[in-house]
Order: C-alpha cells, then structure tokens, then sequence
C-alpha cells in the first residue's frame, strides 16, 4: 500500500505543474489573439489610473533572505460609446497620464500601444 506522503506530494506537484502550464497556455493564447486583433486608434479620454505592487521574497543556497518587488501599471480607458477598458502601461506611460486627459488611443486587442493627447 501506498505511503500517504508519496501519494500527496504527487498530488501537490501535478497540481503546481498543472496550473503553470495552464498560466502558460493562457499567456500564449492571449498573445496570439492580440497578434491577430486590428490596431485600432479611437478618441478615449483616461477615467482612473491604478498600480499594482507585487513582492518577492528570495532565499539563496547560503540561506539569505532577498526581498524585491515589481510594480505593473494600469490605465482605464473611456471611448466614446462609453464603454471602458484597462491597459497595463508601462511606468512612463504611467506617469505623463493624467485623469481627465482625452485624446487617441491606440491598442491591439488588450495591448497598450500609445495615446497621443488632444489639446
């Protein structure tokens, strides 16, 4: 019979690979869909801005503790018809926009590609 031990651990790895893959599969299939999408340039004005701040927590062969931490930006984004949809952007993207601004968005699918502000 089986140890418990050996029988979880499998469980608890397929479980880790599984969902990795499935993470994988994800990112590919959106890269993809964006690769396929038009660009498209429309008249948007930015609604909200927002970031997301990640921590890492490392430890090497020696046993010392490394902390680090990555921030991913976000835009929100309202077209005329006024639906919305969030961009990640990058940080100075990030930082030259501003709520309220209105101007040409350009995108693929969910990729940020620019936004050139109207006066």
């Amino acid at each position: 019979m089986p140890d418990i031990f050996f029988i979880m651990f499998f469980l608890v790895f397929f479980l880790v690979l599984g969902t990795i893959l499935l993470n994988l599969v994800r990112g590919v299939s959106q890269w993809n869909r964006n690769n396929h999408s038009p660009r498209l340039t429309v008249e948007a004005t930015v609604v909200t801005k927002r970031s997301d701040v990640s921590h890492h927590h490392h430890q090497d062969a020696n046993g010392i503790g490394h902390t680090s931490s990555s921030t991913t930006y976000y835009v929100t984004f309202q077209v005329a018809s006024g639906d919305r949809m969030e961009l990640c952007v990058g940080g100075s993207e990030y930082g030259m926009l501003v709520e309220g601004d209105f101007g040409d968005l350009s995108f693929q699918g969910t990729r940020y590609l620019g936004f050139q502000r109207k006066v």
